[in-house]
């Protein structure tokens, strides 16, 4: 029953001005107050009667005859066409019931998602088809087994994307270092992270809730710029892209057959792009409805790793030298040797002052040769100045030598203070992975709850 659409040129472009018209009118709420009381007709192209029908629909008339003509041409284009148009205009409760099914198609993990789809989707979501519609949606992403270990890590990435590289627990404020080594910062860090994964689900549902709130009373309008211009975009290229026979569109190319410029993401793609903190509120519950599985996989990991006992021994670097701390206090055997470390270095081995030795030898030389040898004057005067240039040098050697010992002490007495502190640190610490633990158990069974609640459809 198709007829060349080259053959009338003129028909196919009014009905597509007269679609494109209709749909500017409908965006705007205008009531078709531009638009002609008849559309053009062009016979055995589905457009046509399917114009028919939505202006029919819309003005609350029966629309049983262009319906059925527009369907035995093209099932799937004509749904696809009148539950998104519908959805513009907010009276996407006028759509048949088996539309959404024919419109959708199936979804598939091994498959992208289409525009089409996507656009439905979205429009379900924002509420544009009433509870049905965002039932409809679940239930064809529930038909999807989503493996709950698939790629855990990049759904946890998406929920809280903005992860601080460590984590500092109170009780180790004063010893970054410890904070650093891994066996104590995995459990905080798994904590913490469990911590932002039940609020990023929380912020979802409370979102969810206060949006379900403000719109008690409208129409199924879409809510959002970006669903309308997603299902304005897929929509104008139903209009324009295909041929009679909904093979082809202009210069003859192969074109999706749901009308919406070929596929999308992969279904996961979309999915995890809801998931994260920018997303659209509407969608961010139905992705989190369909990631659970992973969701509560990972939280499930994270409190298990905050259950860990800390270790009964944890080696430290202490003033550059690696000190082993246990509960009872550190290790004797590593102190001995950092004690011995700071000694050696604190005290570098200057030799004899042979320096300060010549120049007093000299002033000796000097004074026999004064005494014994008449009128040497210069040399009477010179050794008294080559024997006090001589005590000079053991004098500043001295003080050096009681500098290094100062700093010895100095580095010693912190070595130890250093040692103790990180031991009573671990002892608190310990404290705190008691109630860490116990944190991470509530946090599990409030997303758990959260999670097993799901989204409501109204």
């Amino acid at each position: 029953m198709s007829t060349d659409l080259t053959a009338n040129p003129h028909a196919r472009t009014e009905l597509r001005r007269y679609a494109e018209a209709l749909l500017a009118d409908l965006a705007a709420d205008a009531a078709f107050s531009t638009i002609p009381p008849k559309s053009p007709n062009v016979p055995g192209y589905w457009l046509s009667p399917a114009v028919e029908a939505l202006v029919l629909l819309v003005r609350g008339e029966d629309a049983l005859k262009p319906l059925g003509r527009a369907a035995q041409l093209d099932e799937r284009r004509t749904a696809l066409f009148l539950c998104l148009a519908l959805a513009l205009s907010g009276q996407g409760d006028r759509i048949h019931a088996s539309w959404m099914g024919i419109a959708f198609g199936e979804l598939s993990l091994e498959r992208p998602v289409t525009r089409g789809q996507r656009a439905l989707w979205l429009a379900a979501a924002q509420g544009a088809y009433g509870p049905a519609g965002k039932i409809f949606v679940l239930r064809k992403l529930d038909a999807v087994a989503v493996p709950s270990r698939s790629e855990p890590a990049r759904w946890l990435s998406a929920l809280t994307p903005h992860e601080p590289s460590m984590v500092v627990p109170p009780s180790l404020v004063d010893f970054p270092e410890l904070a650093e080594l891994p066996e104590l910062a995995q459990p905080v860090q798994a904590s913490a992270q469990l911590t932002r994964l039940l609020g990023r689900c929380t912020e979802i549902t409370t979102a969810r809730a206060s949006a379900d709130g403000r719109s008690a009373g409208r129409t199924g309008r879409l809510s959002s710029a970006c669903a309308e211009k997603e299902v304005l975009a897929v929509l104008r290229h139903l209009i324009v892209s295909d041929g009679p026979d909904g093979s082809a569109g202009p210069g003859g190319r192969p074109e999706n057959h749901d009308g919406a410029d070929g596929a999308t993401k992969p279904l996961v793609e979309h999915l995890i792009t809801d998931l994260r903190p920018c997303s659209d509120s509407s969608l961010a519950p139905i992705a989190l409805h369909v990631a659970a599985p992973i969701v509560r996989t990972v939280a499930e990991g994270l409190a298990k790793a905050t259950q860990v006992i800390p270790p009964e021994s944890v080696t430290m670097p202490l003033l550059g030298h690696r000190v082993i701390l246990r509960p009872e206090g550190p290790d004797p055997e590593s102190m001995a040797s950092a004690e011995r470390h700071i000694t050696e270095e604190g005290v570098p081995d200057r030799g004899l002052p042979w320096l300060a030795y010549a120049l007093l030898a000299l002033g000796s030389v000097a004074l026999v040769a004064a005494i014994t040898v008449p009128d040497a004057l210069p040399a009477a005067a010179l050794a008294p100045l080559l024997a006090a240039a001589g005590a000079h040098q053991l004098w500043r050697r001295r003080q050096r030598e009681r500098a290094d010992a100062k700093y010895v002490t100095k580095q010693l007495s912190e070595l130890r203070e250093l040692a103790d502190g990180a031991v009573w640190a671990l002892h608190e610490y310990g404290r705190e992975a008691e109630k860490r633990a116990q944190g991470a158990t509530s946090d599990l069974a409030e997303l758990t709850r959260l999670l097993r609640r799901g989204p409501r459809a109204g």
